[in-house]
């Protein structure tokens, strides 16, 4: 594949394709989640309660594979560019869903998981793209509008989904195939190349598999900090992805409609946050200060989710949640800053992967944890109990950011805004 040229100078139209890539590849994310639920039971006969524990192995799978792969994706963008890698995430993604489309099996389900895991590289290597075409100084605003991308996905996706699983629980995943065919043609003709000839790096498989990249990254304990910090919040966040369809129908009884609908309100309180605030909160406060305040609204938000007894109070918690959304942007732009520009894929693939391993463990450990509560031989009946856990576990980031702050004193007195 030819490269397309790859220069800094038109780094605002490339930030503008890597967005819209985005955004496209999250409404078909968002379109299948509304009736994931509903999907498990018509093919397992079994009520929520338990087949939110066959929706945690399908994340953890999905995680597993993640891991092993996302370094050595990672590394091959940052010896062949951003952009074929960008194009073979989406385009397997668009036949992951079309496999969950005509699935008869729960087996079929696993298959098509396992095939995106392997490829999925559309976060971490659209943060490499960003990292390409921006300066450091803007970089956590940027990432922000990365961020502004899932949210528009997660506020179109869910509501589309809802609408075409109240028609028939297959619709929605033939619809986000054709969306991710789309998007693939988009990418194809119109998204240009970001990383230059001269800023690629020869491929190390010994820096591609997950386990060396950890160990490359535990070298630099300045940046390791902040990566452990982000791994408990993704660990900790993951019980949205997890159990959040599973969770409204349980405790609320909510229909496609309803998930949909509440996920779509999450997906603009996410959108509002990443695109509007974030910008001004990294400037007047710094991304040290800003990423602290995230981990603390988010701490708080899970816990009054846990104890969200009525679906009024679910929707009234959901603007002052997204609000914790700072976190993630204002921690990327200070591990960016700590990293090379030759190695910046190699960081959001470290990144990706420590997350990834995350992913392994936590939709296990918060489905299992939301049908332990949840069952009709539950031992405590309280399904906010995933909730309770993942408020616990934001609270513990709190630990390693800390040290992180502490081994970069004087890169954070640089980055502390102006009197």
């Amino acid at each position: 594949m030819t490269d397309a040229p790859a220069t800094r100078k038109h780094g605002k139209n490339a930030f503008l394709f890597v967005i819209v890539c985005v955004a496209m590849d999250m409404i078909g994310f968002g379109i299948i989640v509304p009736v994931i639920p509903s999907l498990l039971e018509e093919l397992t006969g079994k009520g929520a309660a338990d087949t939110v524990v066959i929706g945690g192995m399908l994340t953890a799978l999905y995680g597993v594979l993640n891991f092993l792969t996302m370094p050595f994706i990672g590394n091959l963008s940052d010896r062949f560019g951003r952009r074929p890698v960008l194009l073979v995430s989406i385009a397997t993604l668009g036949v992951d869903f079309m496999i969950m489309g005509f699935a008869h099996s729960v087996w079929l389900l696993f298959i098509g998981r396992a095939l995106t895991g392997i490829s999925s590289a559309t976060f971490s290597t659209a943060n490499a793209y960003i990292a390409d075409v921006t300066e450091p100084e803007n970089r956590g605003r940027a990432f922000g509008m990365i961020g502004a991308a899932f949210g528009i996905g997660f506020i179109i996706g869910p509501a589309i989904g809802g609408w075409l699983g109240s028609i028939d629980t297959r619709l929605p995943f033939f619809g986000a195939a054709v969306l991710s065919l789309l998007n693939f043609c988009y990418g194809f003709f119109v998204l240009p190349e970001s990383l230059a000839r001269e800023d690629r790096r020869a491929f190390d498989i010994r820096r591609a598999n997950p386990f060396g990249a950890i160990k490359h990254f535990a070298k630099l304990p300045k940046v390791a900090w902040f990566i452990v910090a982000y791994g408990f919040f993704m660990f900790a966040h993951s019980v949205f992805p997890a159990t959040w369809n599973f969770y409204g129908e349980i405790r609320y009884d909510w229909g496609e409609a309803e998930i949909g609908l509440s996920l779509a309100l999450i997906g603009l309180g996410s959108a509002v946050t990443q695109a509007a605030l974030i910008g001004p909160a990294i400037k007047r406060f710094g991304p040290v200060s800003t990423a602290f305040g995230g981990l603390m609204i988010t701490t708080v938000a899970c816990f009054l989710y846990a104890l969200a007894t009525n679906d009024w109070m679910a929707y009234a918690i959901i603007p002052f949640g997204a609000l914790g959304g700072v976190f993630g942007p204002s921690i990327n732009q200070i591990m960016s800053g700590l990293t090379p520009r030759n190695a910046q894929g190699e960081l959001q693939g470290a990144t990706a992967s420590l997350n990834a391993f995350s992913m392994i463990f936590a939709p296990l450990v918060m489905t299992q944890t939301l049908h332990t509560f949840a069952a009709d031989d539950a031992p405590v009946y309280f399904p906010g109990a995933a909730f309770l856990l993942a408020a616990v576990l934001t609270g513990l980031a709190l630990i390693p950011f800390w040290f992180g702050v502490r081994a970069n004193r004087e890169e954070v007195a640089e980055l502390a805004p102006a009197e």
